[in-house]
């Protein structure tokens, strides 16, 4: 059954037009509380009708970005879930991954954190949690759907929730990455310019590194509501290269917004993305003995990266985009560790979700214990030439068209097995992603010029 508002990635758009409007959230709200104050034996298609009872009071901690309208938003939330009787725990800026581990750290029913991660401030979205600090399954954002049809009423004045401000979160957060690390190492002698986008990190990330050791220089840390992602963070690492390269710093660490994706810069300025990364990450582990399985990638994933890991005997396997969709994968195949080349990292032997101060700091794990540079590091993975183009659409597309398909099959012909072409609709923005990779890096680019002149035609 499909779903009118949750994506791939909870629920996002614009702010002020629906859904991310006051009163469609305080609706949201009061569907969620109706939803998650249940007992969890929730099934497909069925209606729940009652809370939990009077002795269990449902417990819901709601965190966000930096974003000026999570003011508002945050409110409404709070106002949606009181009128349905749900106590909230109000954390204030955290990143995406925070609320995900203070959600279990405090025995929530569940977590609600506002942000659109690495979009621009003037969209805003809302992401749930379960208990467990996992991404709500389809059963559950199905029925909360089904509640937001039904009118929103109100519980009697002595069974409305109450709410309170967690303020040590930040702390409880900080201390929770640095557990990530192992004891027995540090990070001193490391000079690091960490970049945090503006956004959810700004407060959290550099104490982290800095109680670990390292000398820490941090940018983008300084948000006004209006600057989250603004030529900075994970999505603009410009800056971060350039900073890195000026404060003859050993490397740099961008997040997005929300503090769910990382990119890292060596000393010399160069970029390593997400499957970068991950390789590193892996490829420690696996010298180890540690690795615990393969590893999860997704179609976005470079085939150099799969090559490299075949090299090793390490297991690949590719899911869908998205990171809930490499959580699904992991746990089909049980294996710890996934990723996109986004910079959505997951280590479920750390934590539930991608977390991207956890990440970096297993990169720097990998770092301390083969005694490199990260540069060093990094040139152990040369990725193929990817080009991805983003087509704007006002309308839904069939990738299916005829004249999109004599496109591909072209390009496929041409590359005769030496790369790949991969088409897929975003699952956040209306845009369409055309993505050739091979190792001819002219040849990809020139691919992948006339795919995109084809679509653009069919989506006229």
């Amino acid at each position: 059954m499909s779903k009118q508002y949750f994506g791939t990635d909870g629920i996002r758009g614009r702010v002020g037009q629906t859904p991310i409007t006051p009163d469609f959230v305080m609706r949201l709200g009061y569907a969620a509380g109706r939803v998650l104050a249940l007992n969890s034996h929730l099934s497909a298609g069925v209606r729940p009708t009652g809370l939990i009872g009077t002795e269990a009071r449902a417990t819901v901690l709601i965190g966000k970005d930096t974003r000026i309208s999570g003011y508002m938003l945050e409110a409404a939330l709070e106002a949606g879930l009181t009128a349905a009787g749900v106590d909230t725990l109000l954390t204030g800026p955290m990143p995406t991954p925070a609320v995900a581990y203070l959600t279990r750290a405090l025995r929530a029913q569940a977590g609600i954190v506002i942000t659109a991660s690495h979009n621009p401030f003037e969209d805003n979205g809302i992401k749930f949690f379960s208990s467990a600090g996992l991404k709500l399954d389809d059963t559950i954002e199905h029925a909360i759907e089904l509640e937001l049809s039904q009118p929103m009423a109100c519980m009697p004045s002595a069974k409305l929730g109450k709410a309170r401000r967690i303020d040590d979160a930040p702390g409880r957060y900080v201390e929770f990455c640095k557990s990530t690390f192992p004891n027995h190492l540090d990070l001193r002698g490391l000079k690091i310019v960490l970049d945090c986008a503006h956004g959810a990190t700004y407060h959290v990330a550099p104490p982290v590194f800095h109680e670990l050791g390292a000398e820490v220089i941090a940018i983008g840390n300084k948000p006004n509501g209006l600057n989250i992602n603004l030529d900075a963070g994970s999505t603009h690492p410009q800056a971060l290269q350039v900073a890195v390269v000026e404060h003859k710093a050993d490397l740099g660490i961008a997040f997005d917004g929300d503090g769910d994706r990382v990119m890292m810069v060596d000393g010399a300025g160069t970029l390593l993305d997400g499957d970068q990364l991950l390789y590193i990450i892996a490829s420690g582990l696996h010298s180890k003995g540690e690795l615990q399985g393969g590893v999860v990638g997704t179609l976005m994933t470079n085939l150099a990266m799969e090559h490299a890991l075949a090299s090793q005997k390490i297991p690949f396997v590719r899911a869908k985009v998205g990171d809930r969709y490499v959580l699904e994968q992991l746990n089909k195949t049980g294996w710890r560790l996934g990723g996109e080349n986004s910079g959505h990292i997951l280590t479920l032997d750390k934590t539930t979700s991608g977390d991207a101060i956890v990440a970096a700091l297993q990169v720097l794990h990998a770092l301390k214990l083969s005694g490199k540079t990260l540069s060093a590091l990094g040139a152990e993975l040369v990725l193929y030439p990817q080009v991805l183009i983003n087509v704007v659409t006002n309308k839904k597309l069939d990738l299916n068209h005829a004249a999109i398909q004599a496109a591909v099959k072209m390009a496929e012909s041409t590359l005769n097995g030496a790369g790949r072409v991969l088409l897929r609709a975003s699952g956040t923005e209306p845009k369409i992603r055309v993505m050739v990779e091979g190792q001819d890096g002219k040849l990809v680019q020139k691919l992948a010029e006339e795919i995109v002149e084809v679509v653009k035609k069919v989506a006229e």
